[in-house]
């Protein structure tokens, strides 16, 4: 069967990313690898991960914990989207390392304590204002914790592609005095982490003893307007999206496209059809991108419909039906890039990776 799109991911990438980003950092790296990866797949990325150089990964949800597990990684694991009412016992069974922000999720766990206590991280909210516990952090006591074992404590920045912004030392600060105050209970031999991927790069001042890497470990700039694209950071992209062209043909002047009749060709021209739309994941807001065919590139013509959108190859382009074309990639041969493809589609390069779906094959390059 020939595939009509596939996302190319290059393993060797991620594993260089996450060498790079640990001899930044000088301490235990931790890869995110929730949401199947940000799109790249969730086992070949956490094994390349881990043969990178990262000590633990993590993810969201504990359904995806367990999925490592029954993949037979053994590497610590945390989850830190496991609410009130999970099944803590498999987390337990699985020793994977759970994620607490409440009281109420904090008695749970503990109620599941047997042979081997739950492996608990603290979640303090130091000024984002979304995880984390806040006016309960002054409630916890002994009888709290008695069933479980506390790991680690960590918090996340708001800003941290931010450099310079206060905010960012405000929560540096408030982390610091929450950790002090677990500190002060007794428990000095736990793992503090705070740094997600731009404080990694950019604020060596948080890397605690642990930092977290996600959209950088892909190779992708946290923030492209305040810390720069992919190259000046040292990192390489990893997935490259390709699709073959479903059919080109010549169309004359003045041809409507697409649903809504919204663009019009202004000369005779090639138009080529492309067999993916937004229920692939192509954003079907997306303006001024497309592919590349040849280091050339070809704009979106029309709407992007459900499972295809036209582009404008131009009356000169020598591609023919059944070429294959970059939507986007590294951008080291002239094709767009998962940031083009964000500022196209009033997004970041984010939700544009991870937002492929599942209908396109992943391929792995080794």
């Amino acid at each position: 069967m020939t595939n009509r799109a596939e996302a190319v991911v290059d393993l060797s990438a991620i594993r260089a990313n996450i060498a790079f980003l640990k001899a930044k950092a000088g301490v235990d790296l931790l890869a995110v690898v929730k949401a199947d990866a940000y799109g790249h797949g969730l086992i070949p990325v956490a094994k390349a991960a881990l043969e990178g150089g990262a000590t633990w990964l993590g993810v969201a949800l504990l359904e995806e914990a367990i999925t490592l597990r029954a993949a037979g990684i053994t590497a610590p694991i945390l989850a830190w989207l496991v609410p009130p009412g999970s099944d803590f016992k498999s987390a337990v069974d699985h020793d994977i390392d759970i994620a607490v922000s409440s009281i109420k999720a904090l008695d749970e766990v503990g109620a599941v304590a047997g042979a081997k206590r739950p492996r608990i991280h603290l979640e303090v909210d130091t000024g984002m204002t979304r995880g984390g516990f806040l006016s309960e952090w002054n409630e916890i006591d002994a009888h709290h914790v008695k069933g479980v074992e506390i790991i680690g404590i960590f918090s996340h920045f708001a800003r941290a592609d931010e450099p310079g912004e206060p905010q960012n030392l405000e929560q540096l600060t408030r982390f610091k005095k929450m950790v002090a105050t677990l500190e002060s209970f007794g428990y000095t031999n736990i793992i503090r982490h705070l740094s997600n991927s731009a404080a990694t790069l950019v604020d060596p001042a948080s890397a605690f003893d642990m930092v977290r890497t996600g959209i950088a470990m892909y190779g992708l700039s946290p923030d492209v307007k305040t810390l720069g694209r992919s190259e000046k950071l040292s990192l390489k992209p990893a997935m490259t999206l390709r699709t073959k062209l479903h059919l080109v043909k010549d169309v004359p002047a003045g041809s409507p496209v697409g649903y809504g009749a919204t663009e019009v060709t202004k000369s005779d021209t090639k138009l080529g059809l492309v067999a993916m739309g937004y229920a692939d994941g192509i954003p079907r807001i997306a303006k001024n991108v497309g592919v590349s065919f040849n280091g050339k590139r070809a704009p979106i013509i029309g709407r992007v419909s459900m499972d295809q959108f036209v582009v404008d190859l131009g009356a000169a382009s020598t591609a023919k039906s059944g070429d294959w074309v970059s939507i986007f990639g590294p951008g080291t041969s002239g094709e767009y890039t998962a940031d083009d493809w964000g500022d196209a589609s009033g997004s970041i390069n984010y939700e544009i990776v991870t937002r492929i779906g599942p209908r396109v094959p992943r391929i792995y390059e080794l």
